[in-house]
């Protein structure tokens, strides 16, 4: 993802959805940019009472050194999963996915966080590949969804904000291939029982449509305004299915707290 968001923080941006004391399960959500927090997916799971942990690992905070936590949400952010040198938090954001794999500890890795989960289970991500999607796009579930824990019974046809110039070009050995798109087909995948990859924003909404720079979308030819009318438009329908998929999503997690 390469975002094009403006200084200063969002409601879901990790404000108001920390844990507290007895909150009944804990998801350590990975924040890459300012601009790219937990939005309404964050806001979702703090009301189906999932606490969650935000680390703004782009402001210096640190990570946990061991997963302590019953689920792990990483976001998206302008790299690729292994540019160390650029976001030194992603070798121990990958380590903390690796393990959260070893016990089968529910993820969900958005965008950036997509193409990690990809990276460390054994697929193949480039850099600036394929044709850009950005602003609410058209996806379509795979026959495979049908029978997945978080999409099964969603509409086939969907939509969901994009932002992403990188893509997954190769699944990892034995994943799930669940959604595509007409020019980034690996949209959607599952590693194991309780890992998820996606490569577009559940998170987003015409808000955060808005909020990307418009001097920045117009020098790559994009319209500014098209782009919020359209994330407006698809948001009724795209609201309730990706509710529904952060319902299920805090389900495996409050059964892992």
């Amino acid at each position: 993802m390469t975002p094009f968001a403006r200084t200063g923080r969002q409601k879901g941006a990790g404000m108001a959805v920390l844990v507290e004391p007895g909150t009944p399960a804990q998801l350590l959500v990975v924040q890459h940019t300012p601009g790219g927090g937990p939005g309404r997916f964050g806001d979702w799971l703090a009301a189906d009472g999932i606490g969650l942990d935000v680390v703004r690992a782009y402001d210096g905070q640190a990570l946990p050194r061991r997963l302590g936590h019953a689920g792990v949400l990483v976001l998206g952010g302008g790299y690729l999963p292994d540019d160390d040198a650029s976001a030194p938090w992603l070798a121990p954001t990958r380590a903390l996915v690796a393990e959260a794999l070893d016990r089968a500890v529910p993820v969900l890795g958005i965008c950036l966080g997509g193409q990690l989960l990809a990276h460390v289970a054994g697929g193949t991500v480039r850099g600036r590949y394929g044709r850009p999607e950005v602003g609410s796009t058209p996806l379509t579930l795979r026959a495979e969804a049908a029978s997945d824990p978080l999409l099964r019974g969603l509409p086939r046809r969907v939509t969901a904000v994009e932002h992403h110039v990188d893509a997954v070009t190769a699944l990892p050995p034995g994943a799930v291939w669940l959604a595509e798109s007409e020019h980034c087909p690996y949209q959607a995948f599952r590693v194991g029982d309780a890992a998820w990859g996606v490569q577009f924003h559940p998170e987003a909404d015409a808000a955060r449509v808005r909020s990307w720079d418009p001097g920045q979308l117009r020098a790559r030819g994009l319209d500014p305004e098209e782009l919020v009318r359209a994330a407006e438009r698809d948001e009724p329908a795209a609201t309730v299915v990706w509710r529904e998929a952060a319902r299920r999503f805090a389900g495996l997690v409050l059964g892992r707290g």
